[in-house]
């Protein structure tokens, strides 16, 4: 671990800028510009890739390995995450966010120029580690720069940062994919990296760098345990995801292997009670897994299966949920609203029922009568509920957790979420295989021709995916905890 544990001068975290009017404040502008800025790449990065993927899968012949190609930067992610909580609560976030940055790059160029599909899921395995150091540092640069009444709006304008991104990225990666290949559109992104990095990382610096300052002298040295942890708990979700992918008699064994790896490991990562549904803190991870997995899990098949289905382009399909990118930006600004603070569980139980509502829906336009905008408007029904719910547990976390273990708690919610995509990944691209979705590469194809083009090998992604919303509706009932929970659920 020495090499992941950069020496830096020991001091307090700086104090946090003076009450300004919002996040756009002279105090708060430069940074929130900054980390707005990387939330933006990340966002262009999802929506950009997504477009390409069913392309890049057909011409690596790795269409088999679809969902394996989005759950391999879930898996590694999970790592990420745990270093990155640990890291940032004892050094300051200022460093994981750095070498997540690089990492997630990194990843990006070795997708790009991958010759095998396996070669391409090393890349996108890369990405993950990157994103998971971003994603866990950037929550605790908000636990501690910014005040508990602004947290909401900086989620919110987190969620805004998606929308030109839900529709500039589908449109210019599926011209770029139809124009010059799929390989630029991860070869281009990587140059995206400059101005987050020039932007944020210093206004970090001068905020929110450093350990907490407890009282109790030199921070904590590292809990080698949670790291042992981590990379049980991705090694394990790895192996589960390649026994769900090979559907062989003989994968029972590393399918064993990783349940093995991962039970322990996730009961040792989350807080106790999570899979108990217990109130409070417990509840707000649990949620945040079962909207994310549910819902990305879900998403992953609607480009492939307009492509291969429906046989739009690589653009149009992308194009095709670009509404979502508005209404979930319109849903997390509407929990961001302080007067909506009193109805925030019942926002999000109804966010939950829209999204169950939108995952159902999506398999209608394997009906050729069905209109393919349909499921534009419900995708952008379910990413109001995304809006609502995602920004919402983000904000419950932090209330929830005290200073010294915004980090650890904020990976812990992300392990959930990651966790939840690599799970329920697997389930459906189990699914997806075992019902003909490895020939579904050439399904728009064959079926011009008169044969089958194997439309109930999204059915079964899709319809268990709206009942695993459906459940998360209700633990959205059991977020609120009792005052002497505060900071100590862990």
């Amino acid at each position: 671990m020495s090499a992941l544990e950069p020496r830096v001068p020991q001091r307090t975290a700086p104090v946090p800028p003076p009450p300004e009017d919002g996040i756009l404040g002279a105090a708060y502008r430069t940074l929130s510009i900054g980390i707005i800025s990387v939330v933006f790449l990340i966002a262009f990065e999802a929506t950009a890739v997504g477009t390409a993927m069913p392309v890049a899968a057909r011409e690596l012949d790795g269409i088999g390995l679809y969902a394996f190609a989005f759950s391999s930067y879930f898996t590694t992610s999970l790592f990420g995450m745990v270093l990155s909580g640990q890291w940032a609560d004892r050094q300051g976030p200022l460093r994981p966010l750095t070498v997540g940055i690089g990492a997630f790059a990194a990843g990006l160029v070795l997708a790009g120029t991958a010759g095998t599909m396996w070669i391409f899921v090393l890349g996108r395995a890369v990405q993950g580690f990157g994103g998971g150091l971003v994603i866990v540092a950037l929550y605790v640069v908000v636990s501690r720069a910014y005040e508990e009444r602004l947290r909401p709006a900086i989620m919110a304008a987190f969620a805004a940062s998606w929308v030109v991104p839900s529709i500039v990225g589908p449109l210019a990666s599926g011209t770029v994919t139809e124009h010059l290949g799929w390989r630029w559109v991860f070869l281009g992104i990587p140059a995206l990296v400059v101005v987050p990095l020039v932007v944020a990382l210093p206004a970090i610096r001068r905020t929110a760098s450093g350990p907490v300052d407890t009282g109790g002298g030199e921070p904590a040295a590292f809990d080698r345990r949670r790291i042992r942890l981590a990379f049980g708990i991705s090694v394990g979700a790895g192996l589960l995801q390649y026994a769900a992918q090979d559907l062989r008699w003989l994968s029972l064994l590393p399918g064993a292997l990783g349940a093995a790896l991962l039970v322990p490991a996730v009961l040792g990562l989350l807080p106790r009670g999570t899979y108990l549904a217990r109130r409070g803190l417990p509840s707000v991870v649990l949620l945040r897994g079962v909207a994310a997995g549910s819902f990305i899990a879900a998403e992953s098949f609607v480009p492939l299966m307009l492509v291969t289905q429906r046989g739009l382009s690589p653009t149009l399909a992308g194009f095709s949920l670009a509404l979502g990118g508005l209404t979930w930006a319109g849903g997390s600004w509407v929990q961001s609203k302080g007067r909506m603070a009193p109805y925030r569980v019942r926002l999000m139980v109804a966010g939950m029922v829209m999204v169950a509502f939108a995952i159902a829906a999506a398999p209608a336009v394997l009906v050729e009568s069905v209109p393919v905008w349909t499921l534009a408007v419900a995708w952008a029904v379910g990413c109001l509920g995304m809006g609502l719910v995602i920004g919402s547990t983000s904000v419950l976390l932090l209330k929830l957790s005290a200073p010294q273990e915004a980090g650890a708690n904020s990976a812990a919610l992300q392990i959930s979420d990651a966790l939840a995509n690599v799970v329920l990944l697997a389930a459906g691209g189990a699914g997806f295989a075992a019902l003909g979705g490895g020939a579904v590469g050439a399904a728009h194809t064959v079926a011009a021709d008169g044969g089958a083009s194997h439309p109930a090998a999204f059915v079964v992604v899709f319809l268990p995916m709206a009942c695993v919303a459906l459940v998360g509706a209700w633990v959205a009932t059991r977020l609120d905890a009792p005052a002497e929970a505060l900071g100590s659920q862990r």
